[in-house]
């Protein structure tokens, strides 16, 4: 069974998604700040942009881009709207949003927080357990979730080993490769050098490093272009990869795809931005 584990005794909160001892995903969140997603304002249309079919909507502070296809067709430049944030600011971006069916202040600004990525996993494992290390952290939680707070003691020695990896661009993989991750605002790259693994056969290596890539992009939250050079890539192995990628990726909650290789033998694949990267909420 799936557990929700917290460690709110510090802000951030680090909120860890478990099955058994196997972290599925993590993320990281200010109570008081939030990441963005969910998150409700008035906005006022301030440039309607017919070639990027949507428009750019003042929110008080910061501007977002509302695409026709979620609720920016026919308005025009002044016009005073409820929207909501469906992707969080990042990567020099600012949020995308979508038309929100709540009430319209008189002038730009937040109305309401997003709930966050604990309440978005707790809908998701309706089931799970939801352990918190912080009696007050509960509190603030219960009349949500009642019935689902448990107190537990602070992540262990192991667990916290994990999630330190996860703050470093460059970590060991199974066998001896090590991945080196670099990040851009169009795309990032996963590197994967054989190192000490460089006597086993370049396919076996990489299939077997699949599985291990895949869940580094799920804990790390890398999302838009993701670009993997893997070990002694050759053309003769891009069918085998490309179907063992295509099958990893499908246990993603963000759904991502496989689009193929690139002409530099890179695998690309492209996977939804919506809560920003660890990278991110660190630097």
């Amino acid at each position: 069974m799936a557990v929700i584990a917290v460690s709110a005794a510090r802000v951030p909160w680090r909120i860890a998604l478990l099955e058994g001892d196997d972290l599925r995903e993590f993320y990281l969140w200010h109570p008081e700040a939030g990441d963005g997603v969910g998150d409700v304002y008035t906005g006022r249309v301030e440039a309607v942009m017919p070639a990027l079919a949507g428009c750019f909507v003042e929110l008080g502070g910061l501007s977002g881009f509302l695409p026709d296809s979620a609720g920016g067709r026919g308005l025009g430049q002044g016009d005073m709207i409820a929207v909501i944030t469906t992707r969080a600011a990042q990567g020099g971006k600012g949020p995308r949003l979508a038309r929100h069916a709540g009430a319209v202040a008189a002038k730009p600004g937040l109305m309401a927080r997003g709930g966050g990525p604990l309440r978005a996993l707790a809908a998701r494992h309706p089931a799970a357990r939801i352990e918190i290390d912080d009696y007050e952290a509960m509190a603030s939680l219960r009349a949500e979730l009642e019935g689902r707070l448990h107190h537990a003691p602070p992540f262990d020695a192991v667990l916290e080993d994990e999630i330190s990896v996860l703050f470093n661009p460059t970590m060991a993989l199974p066998g001896g490769a090590v991945l080196h991750i670099t990040s851009a605002p169009a795309a990032t790259l996963l590197d994967v050098d054989a190192g000490a693994a460089s006597a086993v056969p370049a396919l076996a290596l990489n299939l077997a490093l699949i599985p291990a890539l895949c869940r580094q992009i799920v804990l790390r939250n890398l999302s838009g272009g993701i670009l993997i050079d893997f070990a002694g890539m050759k053309s003769a192995h891009r069918a085998r990869l490309g179907a063992a990628l295509k099958a990893a990726l499908a246990d993603d909650p963000l759904r991502p795809e496989c689009l193929g290789f690139s002409h530099l033998g890179f695998a690309e694949i492209t996977r939804r931005r919506v809560r920003p990267p660890l990278s991110e909420l660190t630097a």
